[in-house]
């Protein structure tokens, strides 16, 4: 994404793409609904629990470990196998996004050094920082062209400068555009999907859309499967206004479906069967 030229407010420009305001409007109704449910009243913190959850499944899947939910909840030793690693990383990640709220508007390029050193849980010279020329990246799953490392940089710098100066765009726009360019540029040696995923979370609990988070995104990129994922992200990484708004709208749409998996846990907590 270019953040340079004469529109000083580049991510509320995207707003008036096709499509966009609908999808905009789309998310916020939804959100709403859940929020007004009566178990939100009384047991948000059961729901914000049980997001966070399955919204770190839906993000491991879409890294290629697409476990059970109920094996997720079951499993305590997360050291095993690669597939094992990716669901603990994403369980890490989920909970460390929650403090990290607060450092995001200040310090964003902070925030995810912080979000990948907790993802890699190792101790290499790569953990934390954004790569460097000639280093490789371990994200088999995303097959586009790898920027350099300059681009990397000076990308990564552009986005921290949007983020710190503010925007009047929706949340669901900002979301958007730092997930999609995070998984466009890659910038770590591993684990950008589940950053970037993190990262998208990180915007709409801390724009105020999503404050209990309590709608996992992650759930619905994970529903609408990894082929479509895979697809609006070409259309990000394109730059054009259809394959950007289509983007948005895939972004607006994986959240309405988490809305609808956490409506579905308040249904049955109202019910007594969960």
């Amino acid at each position: 994404m270019s953040t340079t030229g004469a529109n000083a407010d580049p991510l509320a420009a995207l707003g008036s793409l096709p499509g966009v305001a609908e999808s905009v409007e789309s998310v916020r109704k939804a959100v709403d609904r859940v929020y007004g449910h009566r178990v939100m009243r009384r047991r948000s913190n059961a729901i914000t629990s049980e997001a966070a959850l399955r919204g770190a499944r839906g993000s491991a899947a879409l890294s290629g470990a697409d476990w059970a939910l109920e094996e997720v909840r079951r499993r305590t030793d997360f050291s095993g196998d690669d597939d094992a690693r990716v669901v603990g990383a994403a369980l890490r990640l989920t909970a460390e996004a929650g403090q990290l709220l607060s450092v995001w508007r200040q310090s964003p390029l902070r925030v995810l050094a912080r979000l990948h050193l907790v993802a890699a849980a190792t101790n290499g010279d790569e953990v934390g920082r954004p790569r460097l020329a000639g280093e490789p990246v371990d994200e088999p799953l995303i097959e586009l062209p790898l920027p350099g490392a300059d681009e990397v940089h000076g990308r990564l710098e552009g986005l921290s400068e949007l983020i710190i100066t503010g925007s009047s765009a929706p949340a669901l726009v900002t979301a958007a555009i730092v997930h999609g360019e995070l998984l466009a540029l890659r910038p770590f040696a591993s684990r950008n999907g589940l950053v970037a995923r993190t990262a998208e979370r990180i915007v709409l609990v801390g724009s105020g859309l999503d404050p209990k988070s309590v709608c996992p995104a992650e759930v619905g990129h994970a529903e609408l499967g990894r082929a479509a994922y895979l697809a609006a992200l070409e259309g990000y990484v394109s730059g054009t206004p259809d394959g950007m708004a289509a983007w948005i709208a895939h972004c607006g749409r994986a959240v309405e479906l988490g809305v609808r998996e956490s409506t579905a846990v308040c249904e049955a907590l109202q019910r007594g069967a969960a």
